[in-house]
C-alpha cells in the first residue's frame, strides 16, 4: 500500500503510547500499535516516523524509539530538525511513511520549528494522502486549534494557533495534572477555545476526517471527555474508551 492508495484522513491523537519495558528502556504500548492498525498496512513491516521536534530531537530518545522500533517489528525513520533537517527529502519520505509519531515535549517549539521548515504544509499533505497522524502530549495538541500547554514555564498557559486540522481544543494529561481539567473549562468558557475533546494518560482520540469517531485506552478505567461552552460556563461530558488488545 502507497501513500497514493490511501485515501481517508486519520488522527490518532493520544496521551500515552509508551511504557517501560523489561529489557528496554521504552516499549511501544497499545496506542502506537493501534496507529499502526488504523493505516491498514499488511504484508510487509509497518514504516513509522518518528519525530521529535518537541524534544529538542533529544538523541537519546531517538536511540529509545528506534529500539522500541525493533521490538515492535517496525522499520522506523526518525525525522530531525536540529541542527538540520537529516533527509534529503522530507516531503517524500513523511509521505512513504504509514505512520508519523509525534513526541511530546513543548507544544509552542514544536509549531514554530515546523513552519520555519515548511513541516506544517508537508503534514498536512500527508494527512490528505492517508498517513495516519499521531503522537502524544505536544504531538496530539498540535493537530488542534489549541489547548493548555507548560511550554511557556510550570504554569499552565493557553495555546493559540495550532495546526487546527482538527477544529477542536485538546486538553492532555486530563488526569494527570490537576490543573489542565479547570484551564480546559475556562478556555473553553471563554471562547479562547471551541469545544474540546481531552484524554486521560493511556487514551487516544481516532478521527477520521475531522470527526471524532472513537475513543480507545490502553490502560484500563481512564477516559476521554468532551468539553463544550454553554452560556457563560463550560460543560463536561465523558466518553467510555474501548480497550485495546494488550490493555493493562
Amino acid at each position: 500500500m502507497t501513500a497514493t492508495e490511501r485515501t481517508e484522513r486519520t488522527i490518532l491523537a493520544t496521551s500515552g503510547g509508551h511504557r517501560a519495558a523489561a529489557r528496554t528502556r521504552v516499549e511501544f504500548d497499545a496506542l502506537v500499535h493501534h496507529a499502526v492498525e488504523l493505516s491498514g498496512v499488511h504484508g510487509r513491516r509497518p514504516r513509522v516516523m518518528y519525530v521529535g521536534t518537541a524534544i529538542g530531537d533529544a538523541e537519546h530518545f531517538t536511540s529509545r524509539m528506534a529500539e522500541a522500533a525493533r521490538v515492535a517489528g517496525f522499520d522506523l525513520t526518525p525525522l530531525h530538525l536540529f541542527p538540520m533537517p537529516n533527509l534529503e527529502d522530507v516531503e517524500g519520505a513523511v509521505l512513504d511513511q504509514d505512520v508519523v509519531w509525534v513526541m511530546g515535549g513543548s507544544a509552542a517549539n514544536l509549531l514554530a520549528v515546523w513552519r520555519v521548515h515548511g513541516l506544517d504544509r508537508v503534514m498536512r499533505r500527508a494527512w490528505e494522502a492517508g498517513v495516519v497522524l499521531s503522537g502524544v502530549s505536544a504531538g496530539s495538541l498540535c493537530w488542534f486549534e489549541g489547548g493548555a500547554t507548560d511550554s511557556f514555564g510550570p504554569e499552565l498557559r493557553p495555546l493559540t494557533g495550532a495546526l487546527g486540522f482538527l477544529p477542536y481544543g485538546n486538553g492532555v494529561h486530563y488526569d494527570a495534572e490537576p490543573r489542565r481539567r479547570p484551564l480546559t473549562h475556562r478556555l473553553v468558557a471563554d471562547g479562547t477555545l471551541p469545544t474540546a475533546h481531552c484524554t486521560d494518560d493511556g487514551v487516544g482520540l481516532v478521527y477520521r476526517g475531522t470527526e471524532l469517531v472513537e475513543a480507545v485506552t490502553e490502560i484500563a478505567g481512564k477516559g476521554a471527555y468532551v468539553v463544550t461552552r454553554d452560556g457563560d460556563r463550560a460543560v463536561e461530558e465523558r466518553i467510555e474508551p474501548r480497550r485495546l488488545p494488550g490493555a493493562r
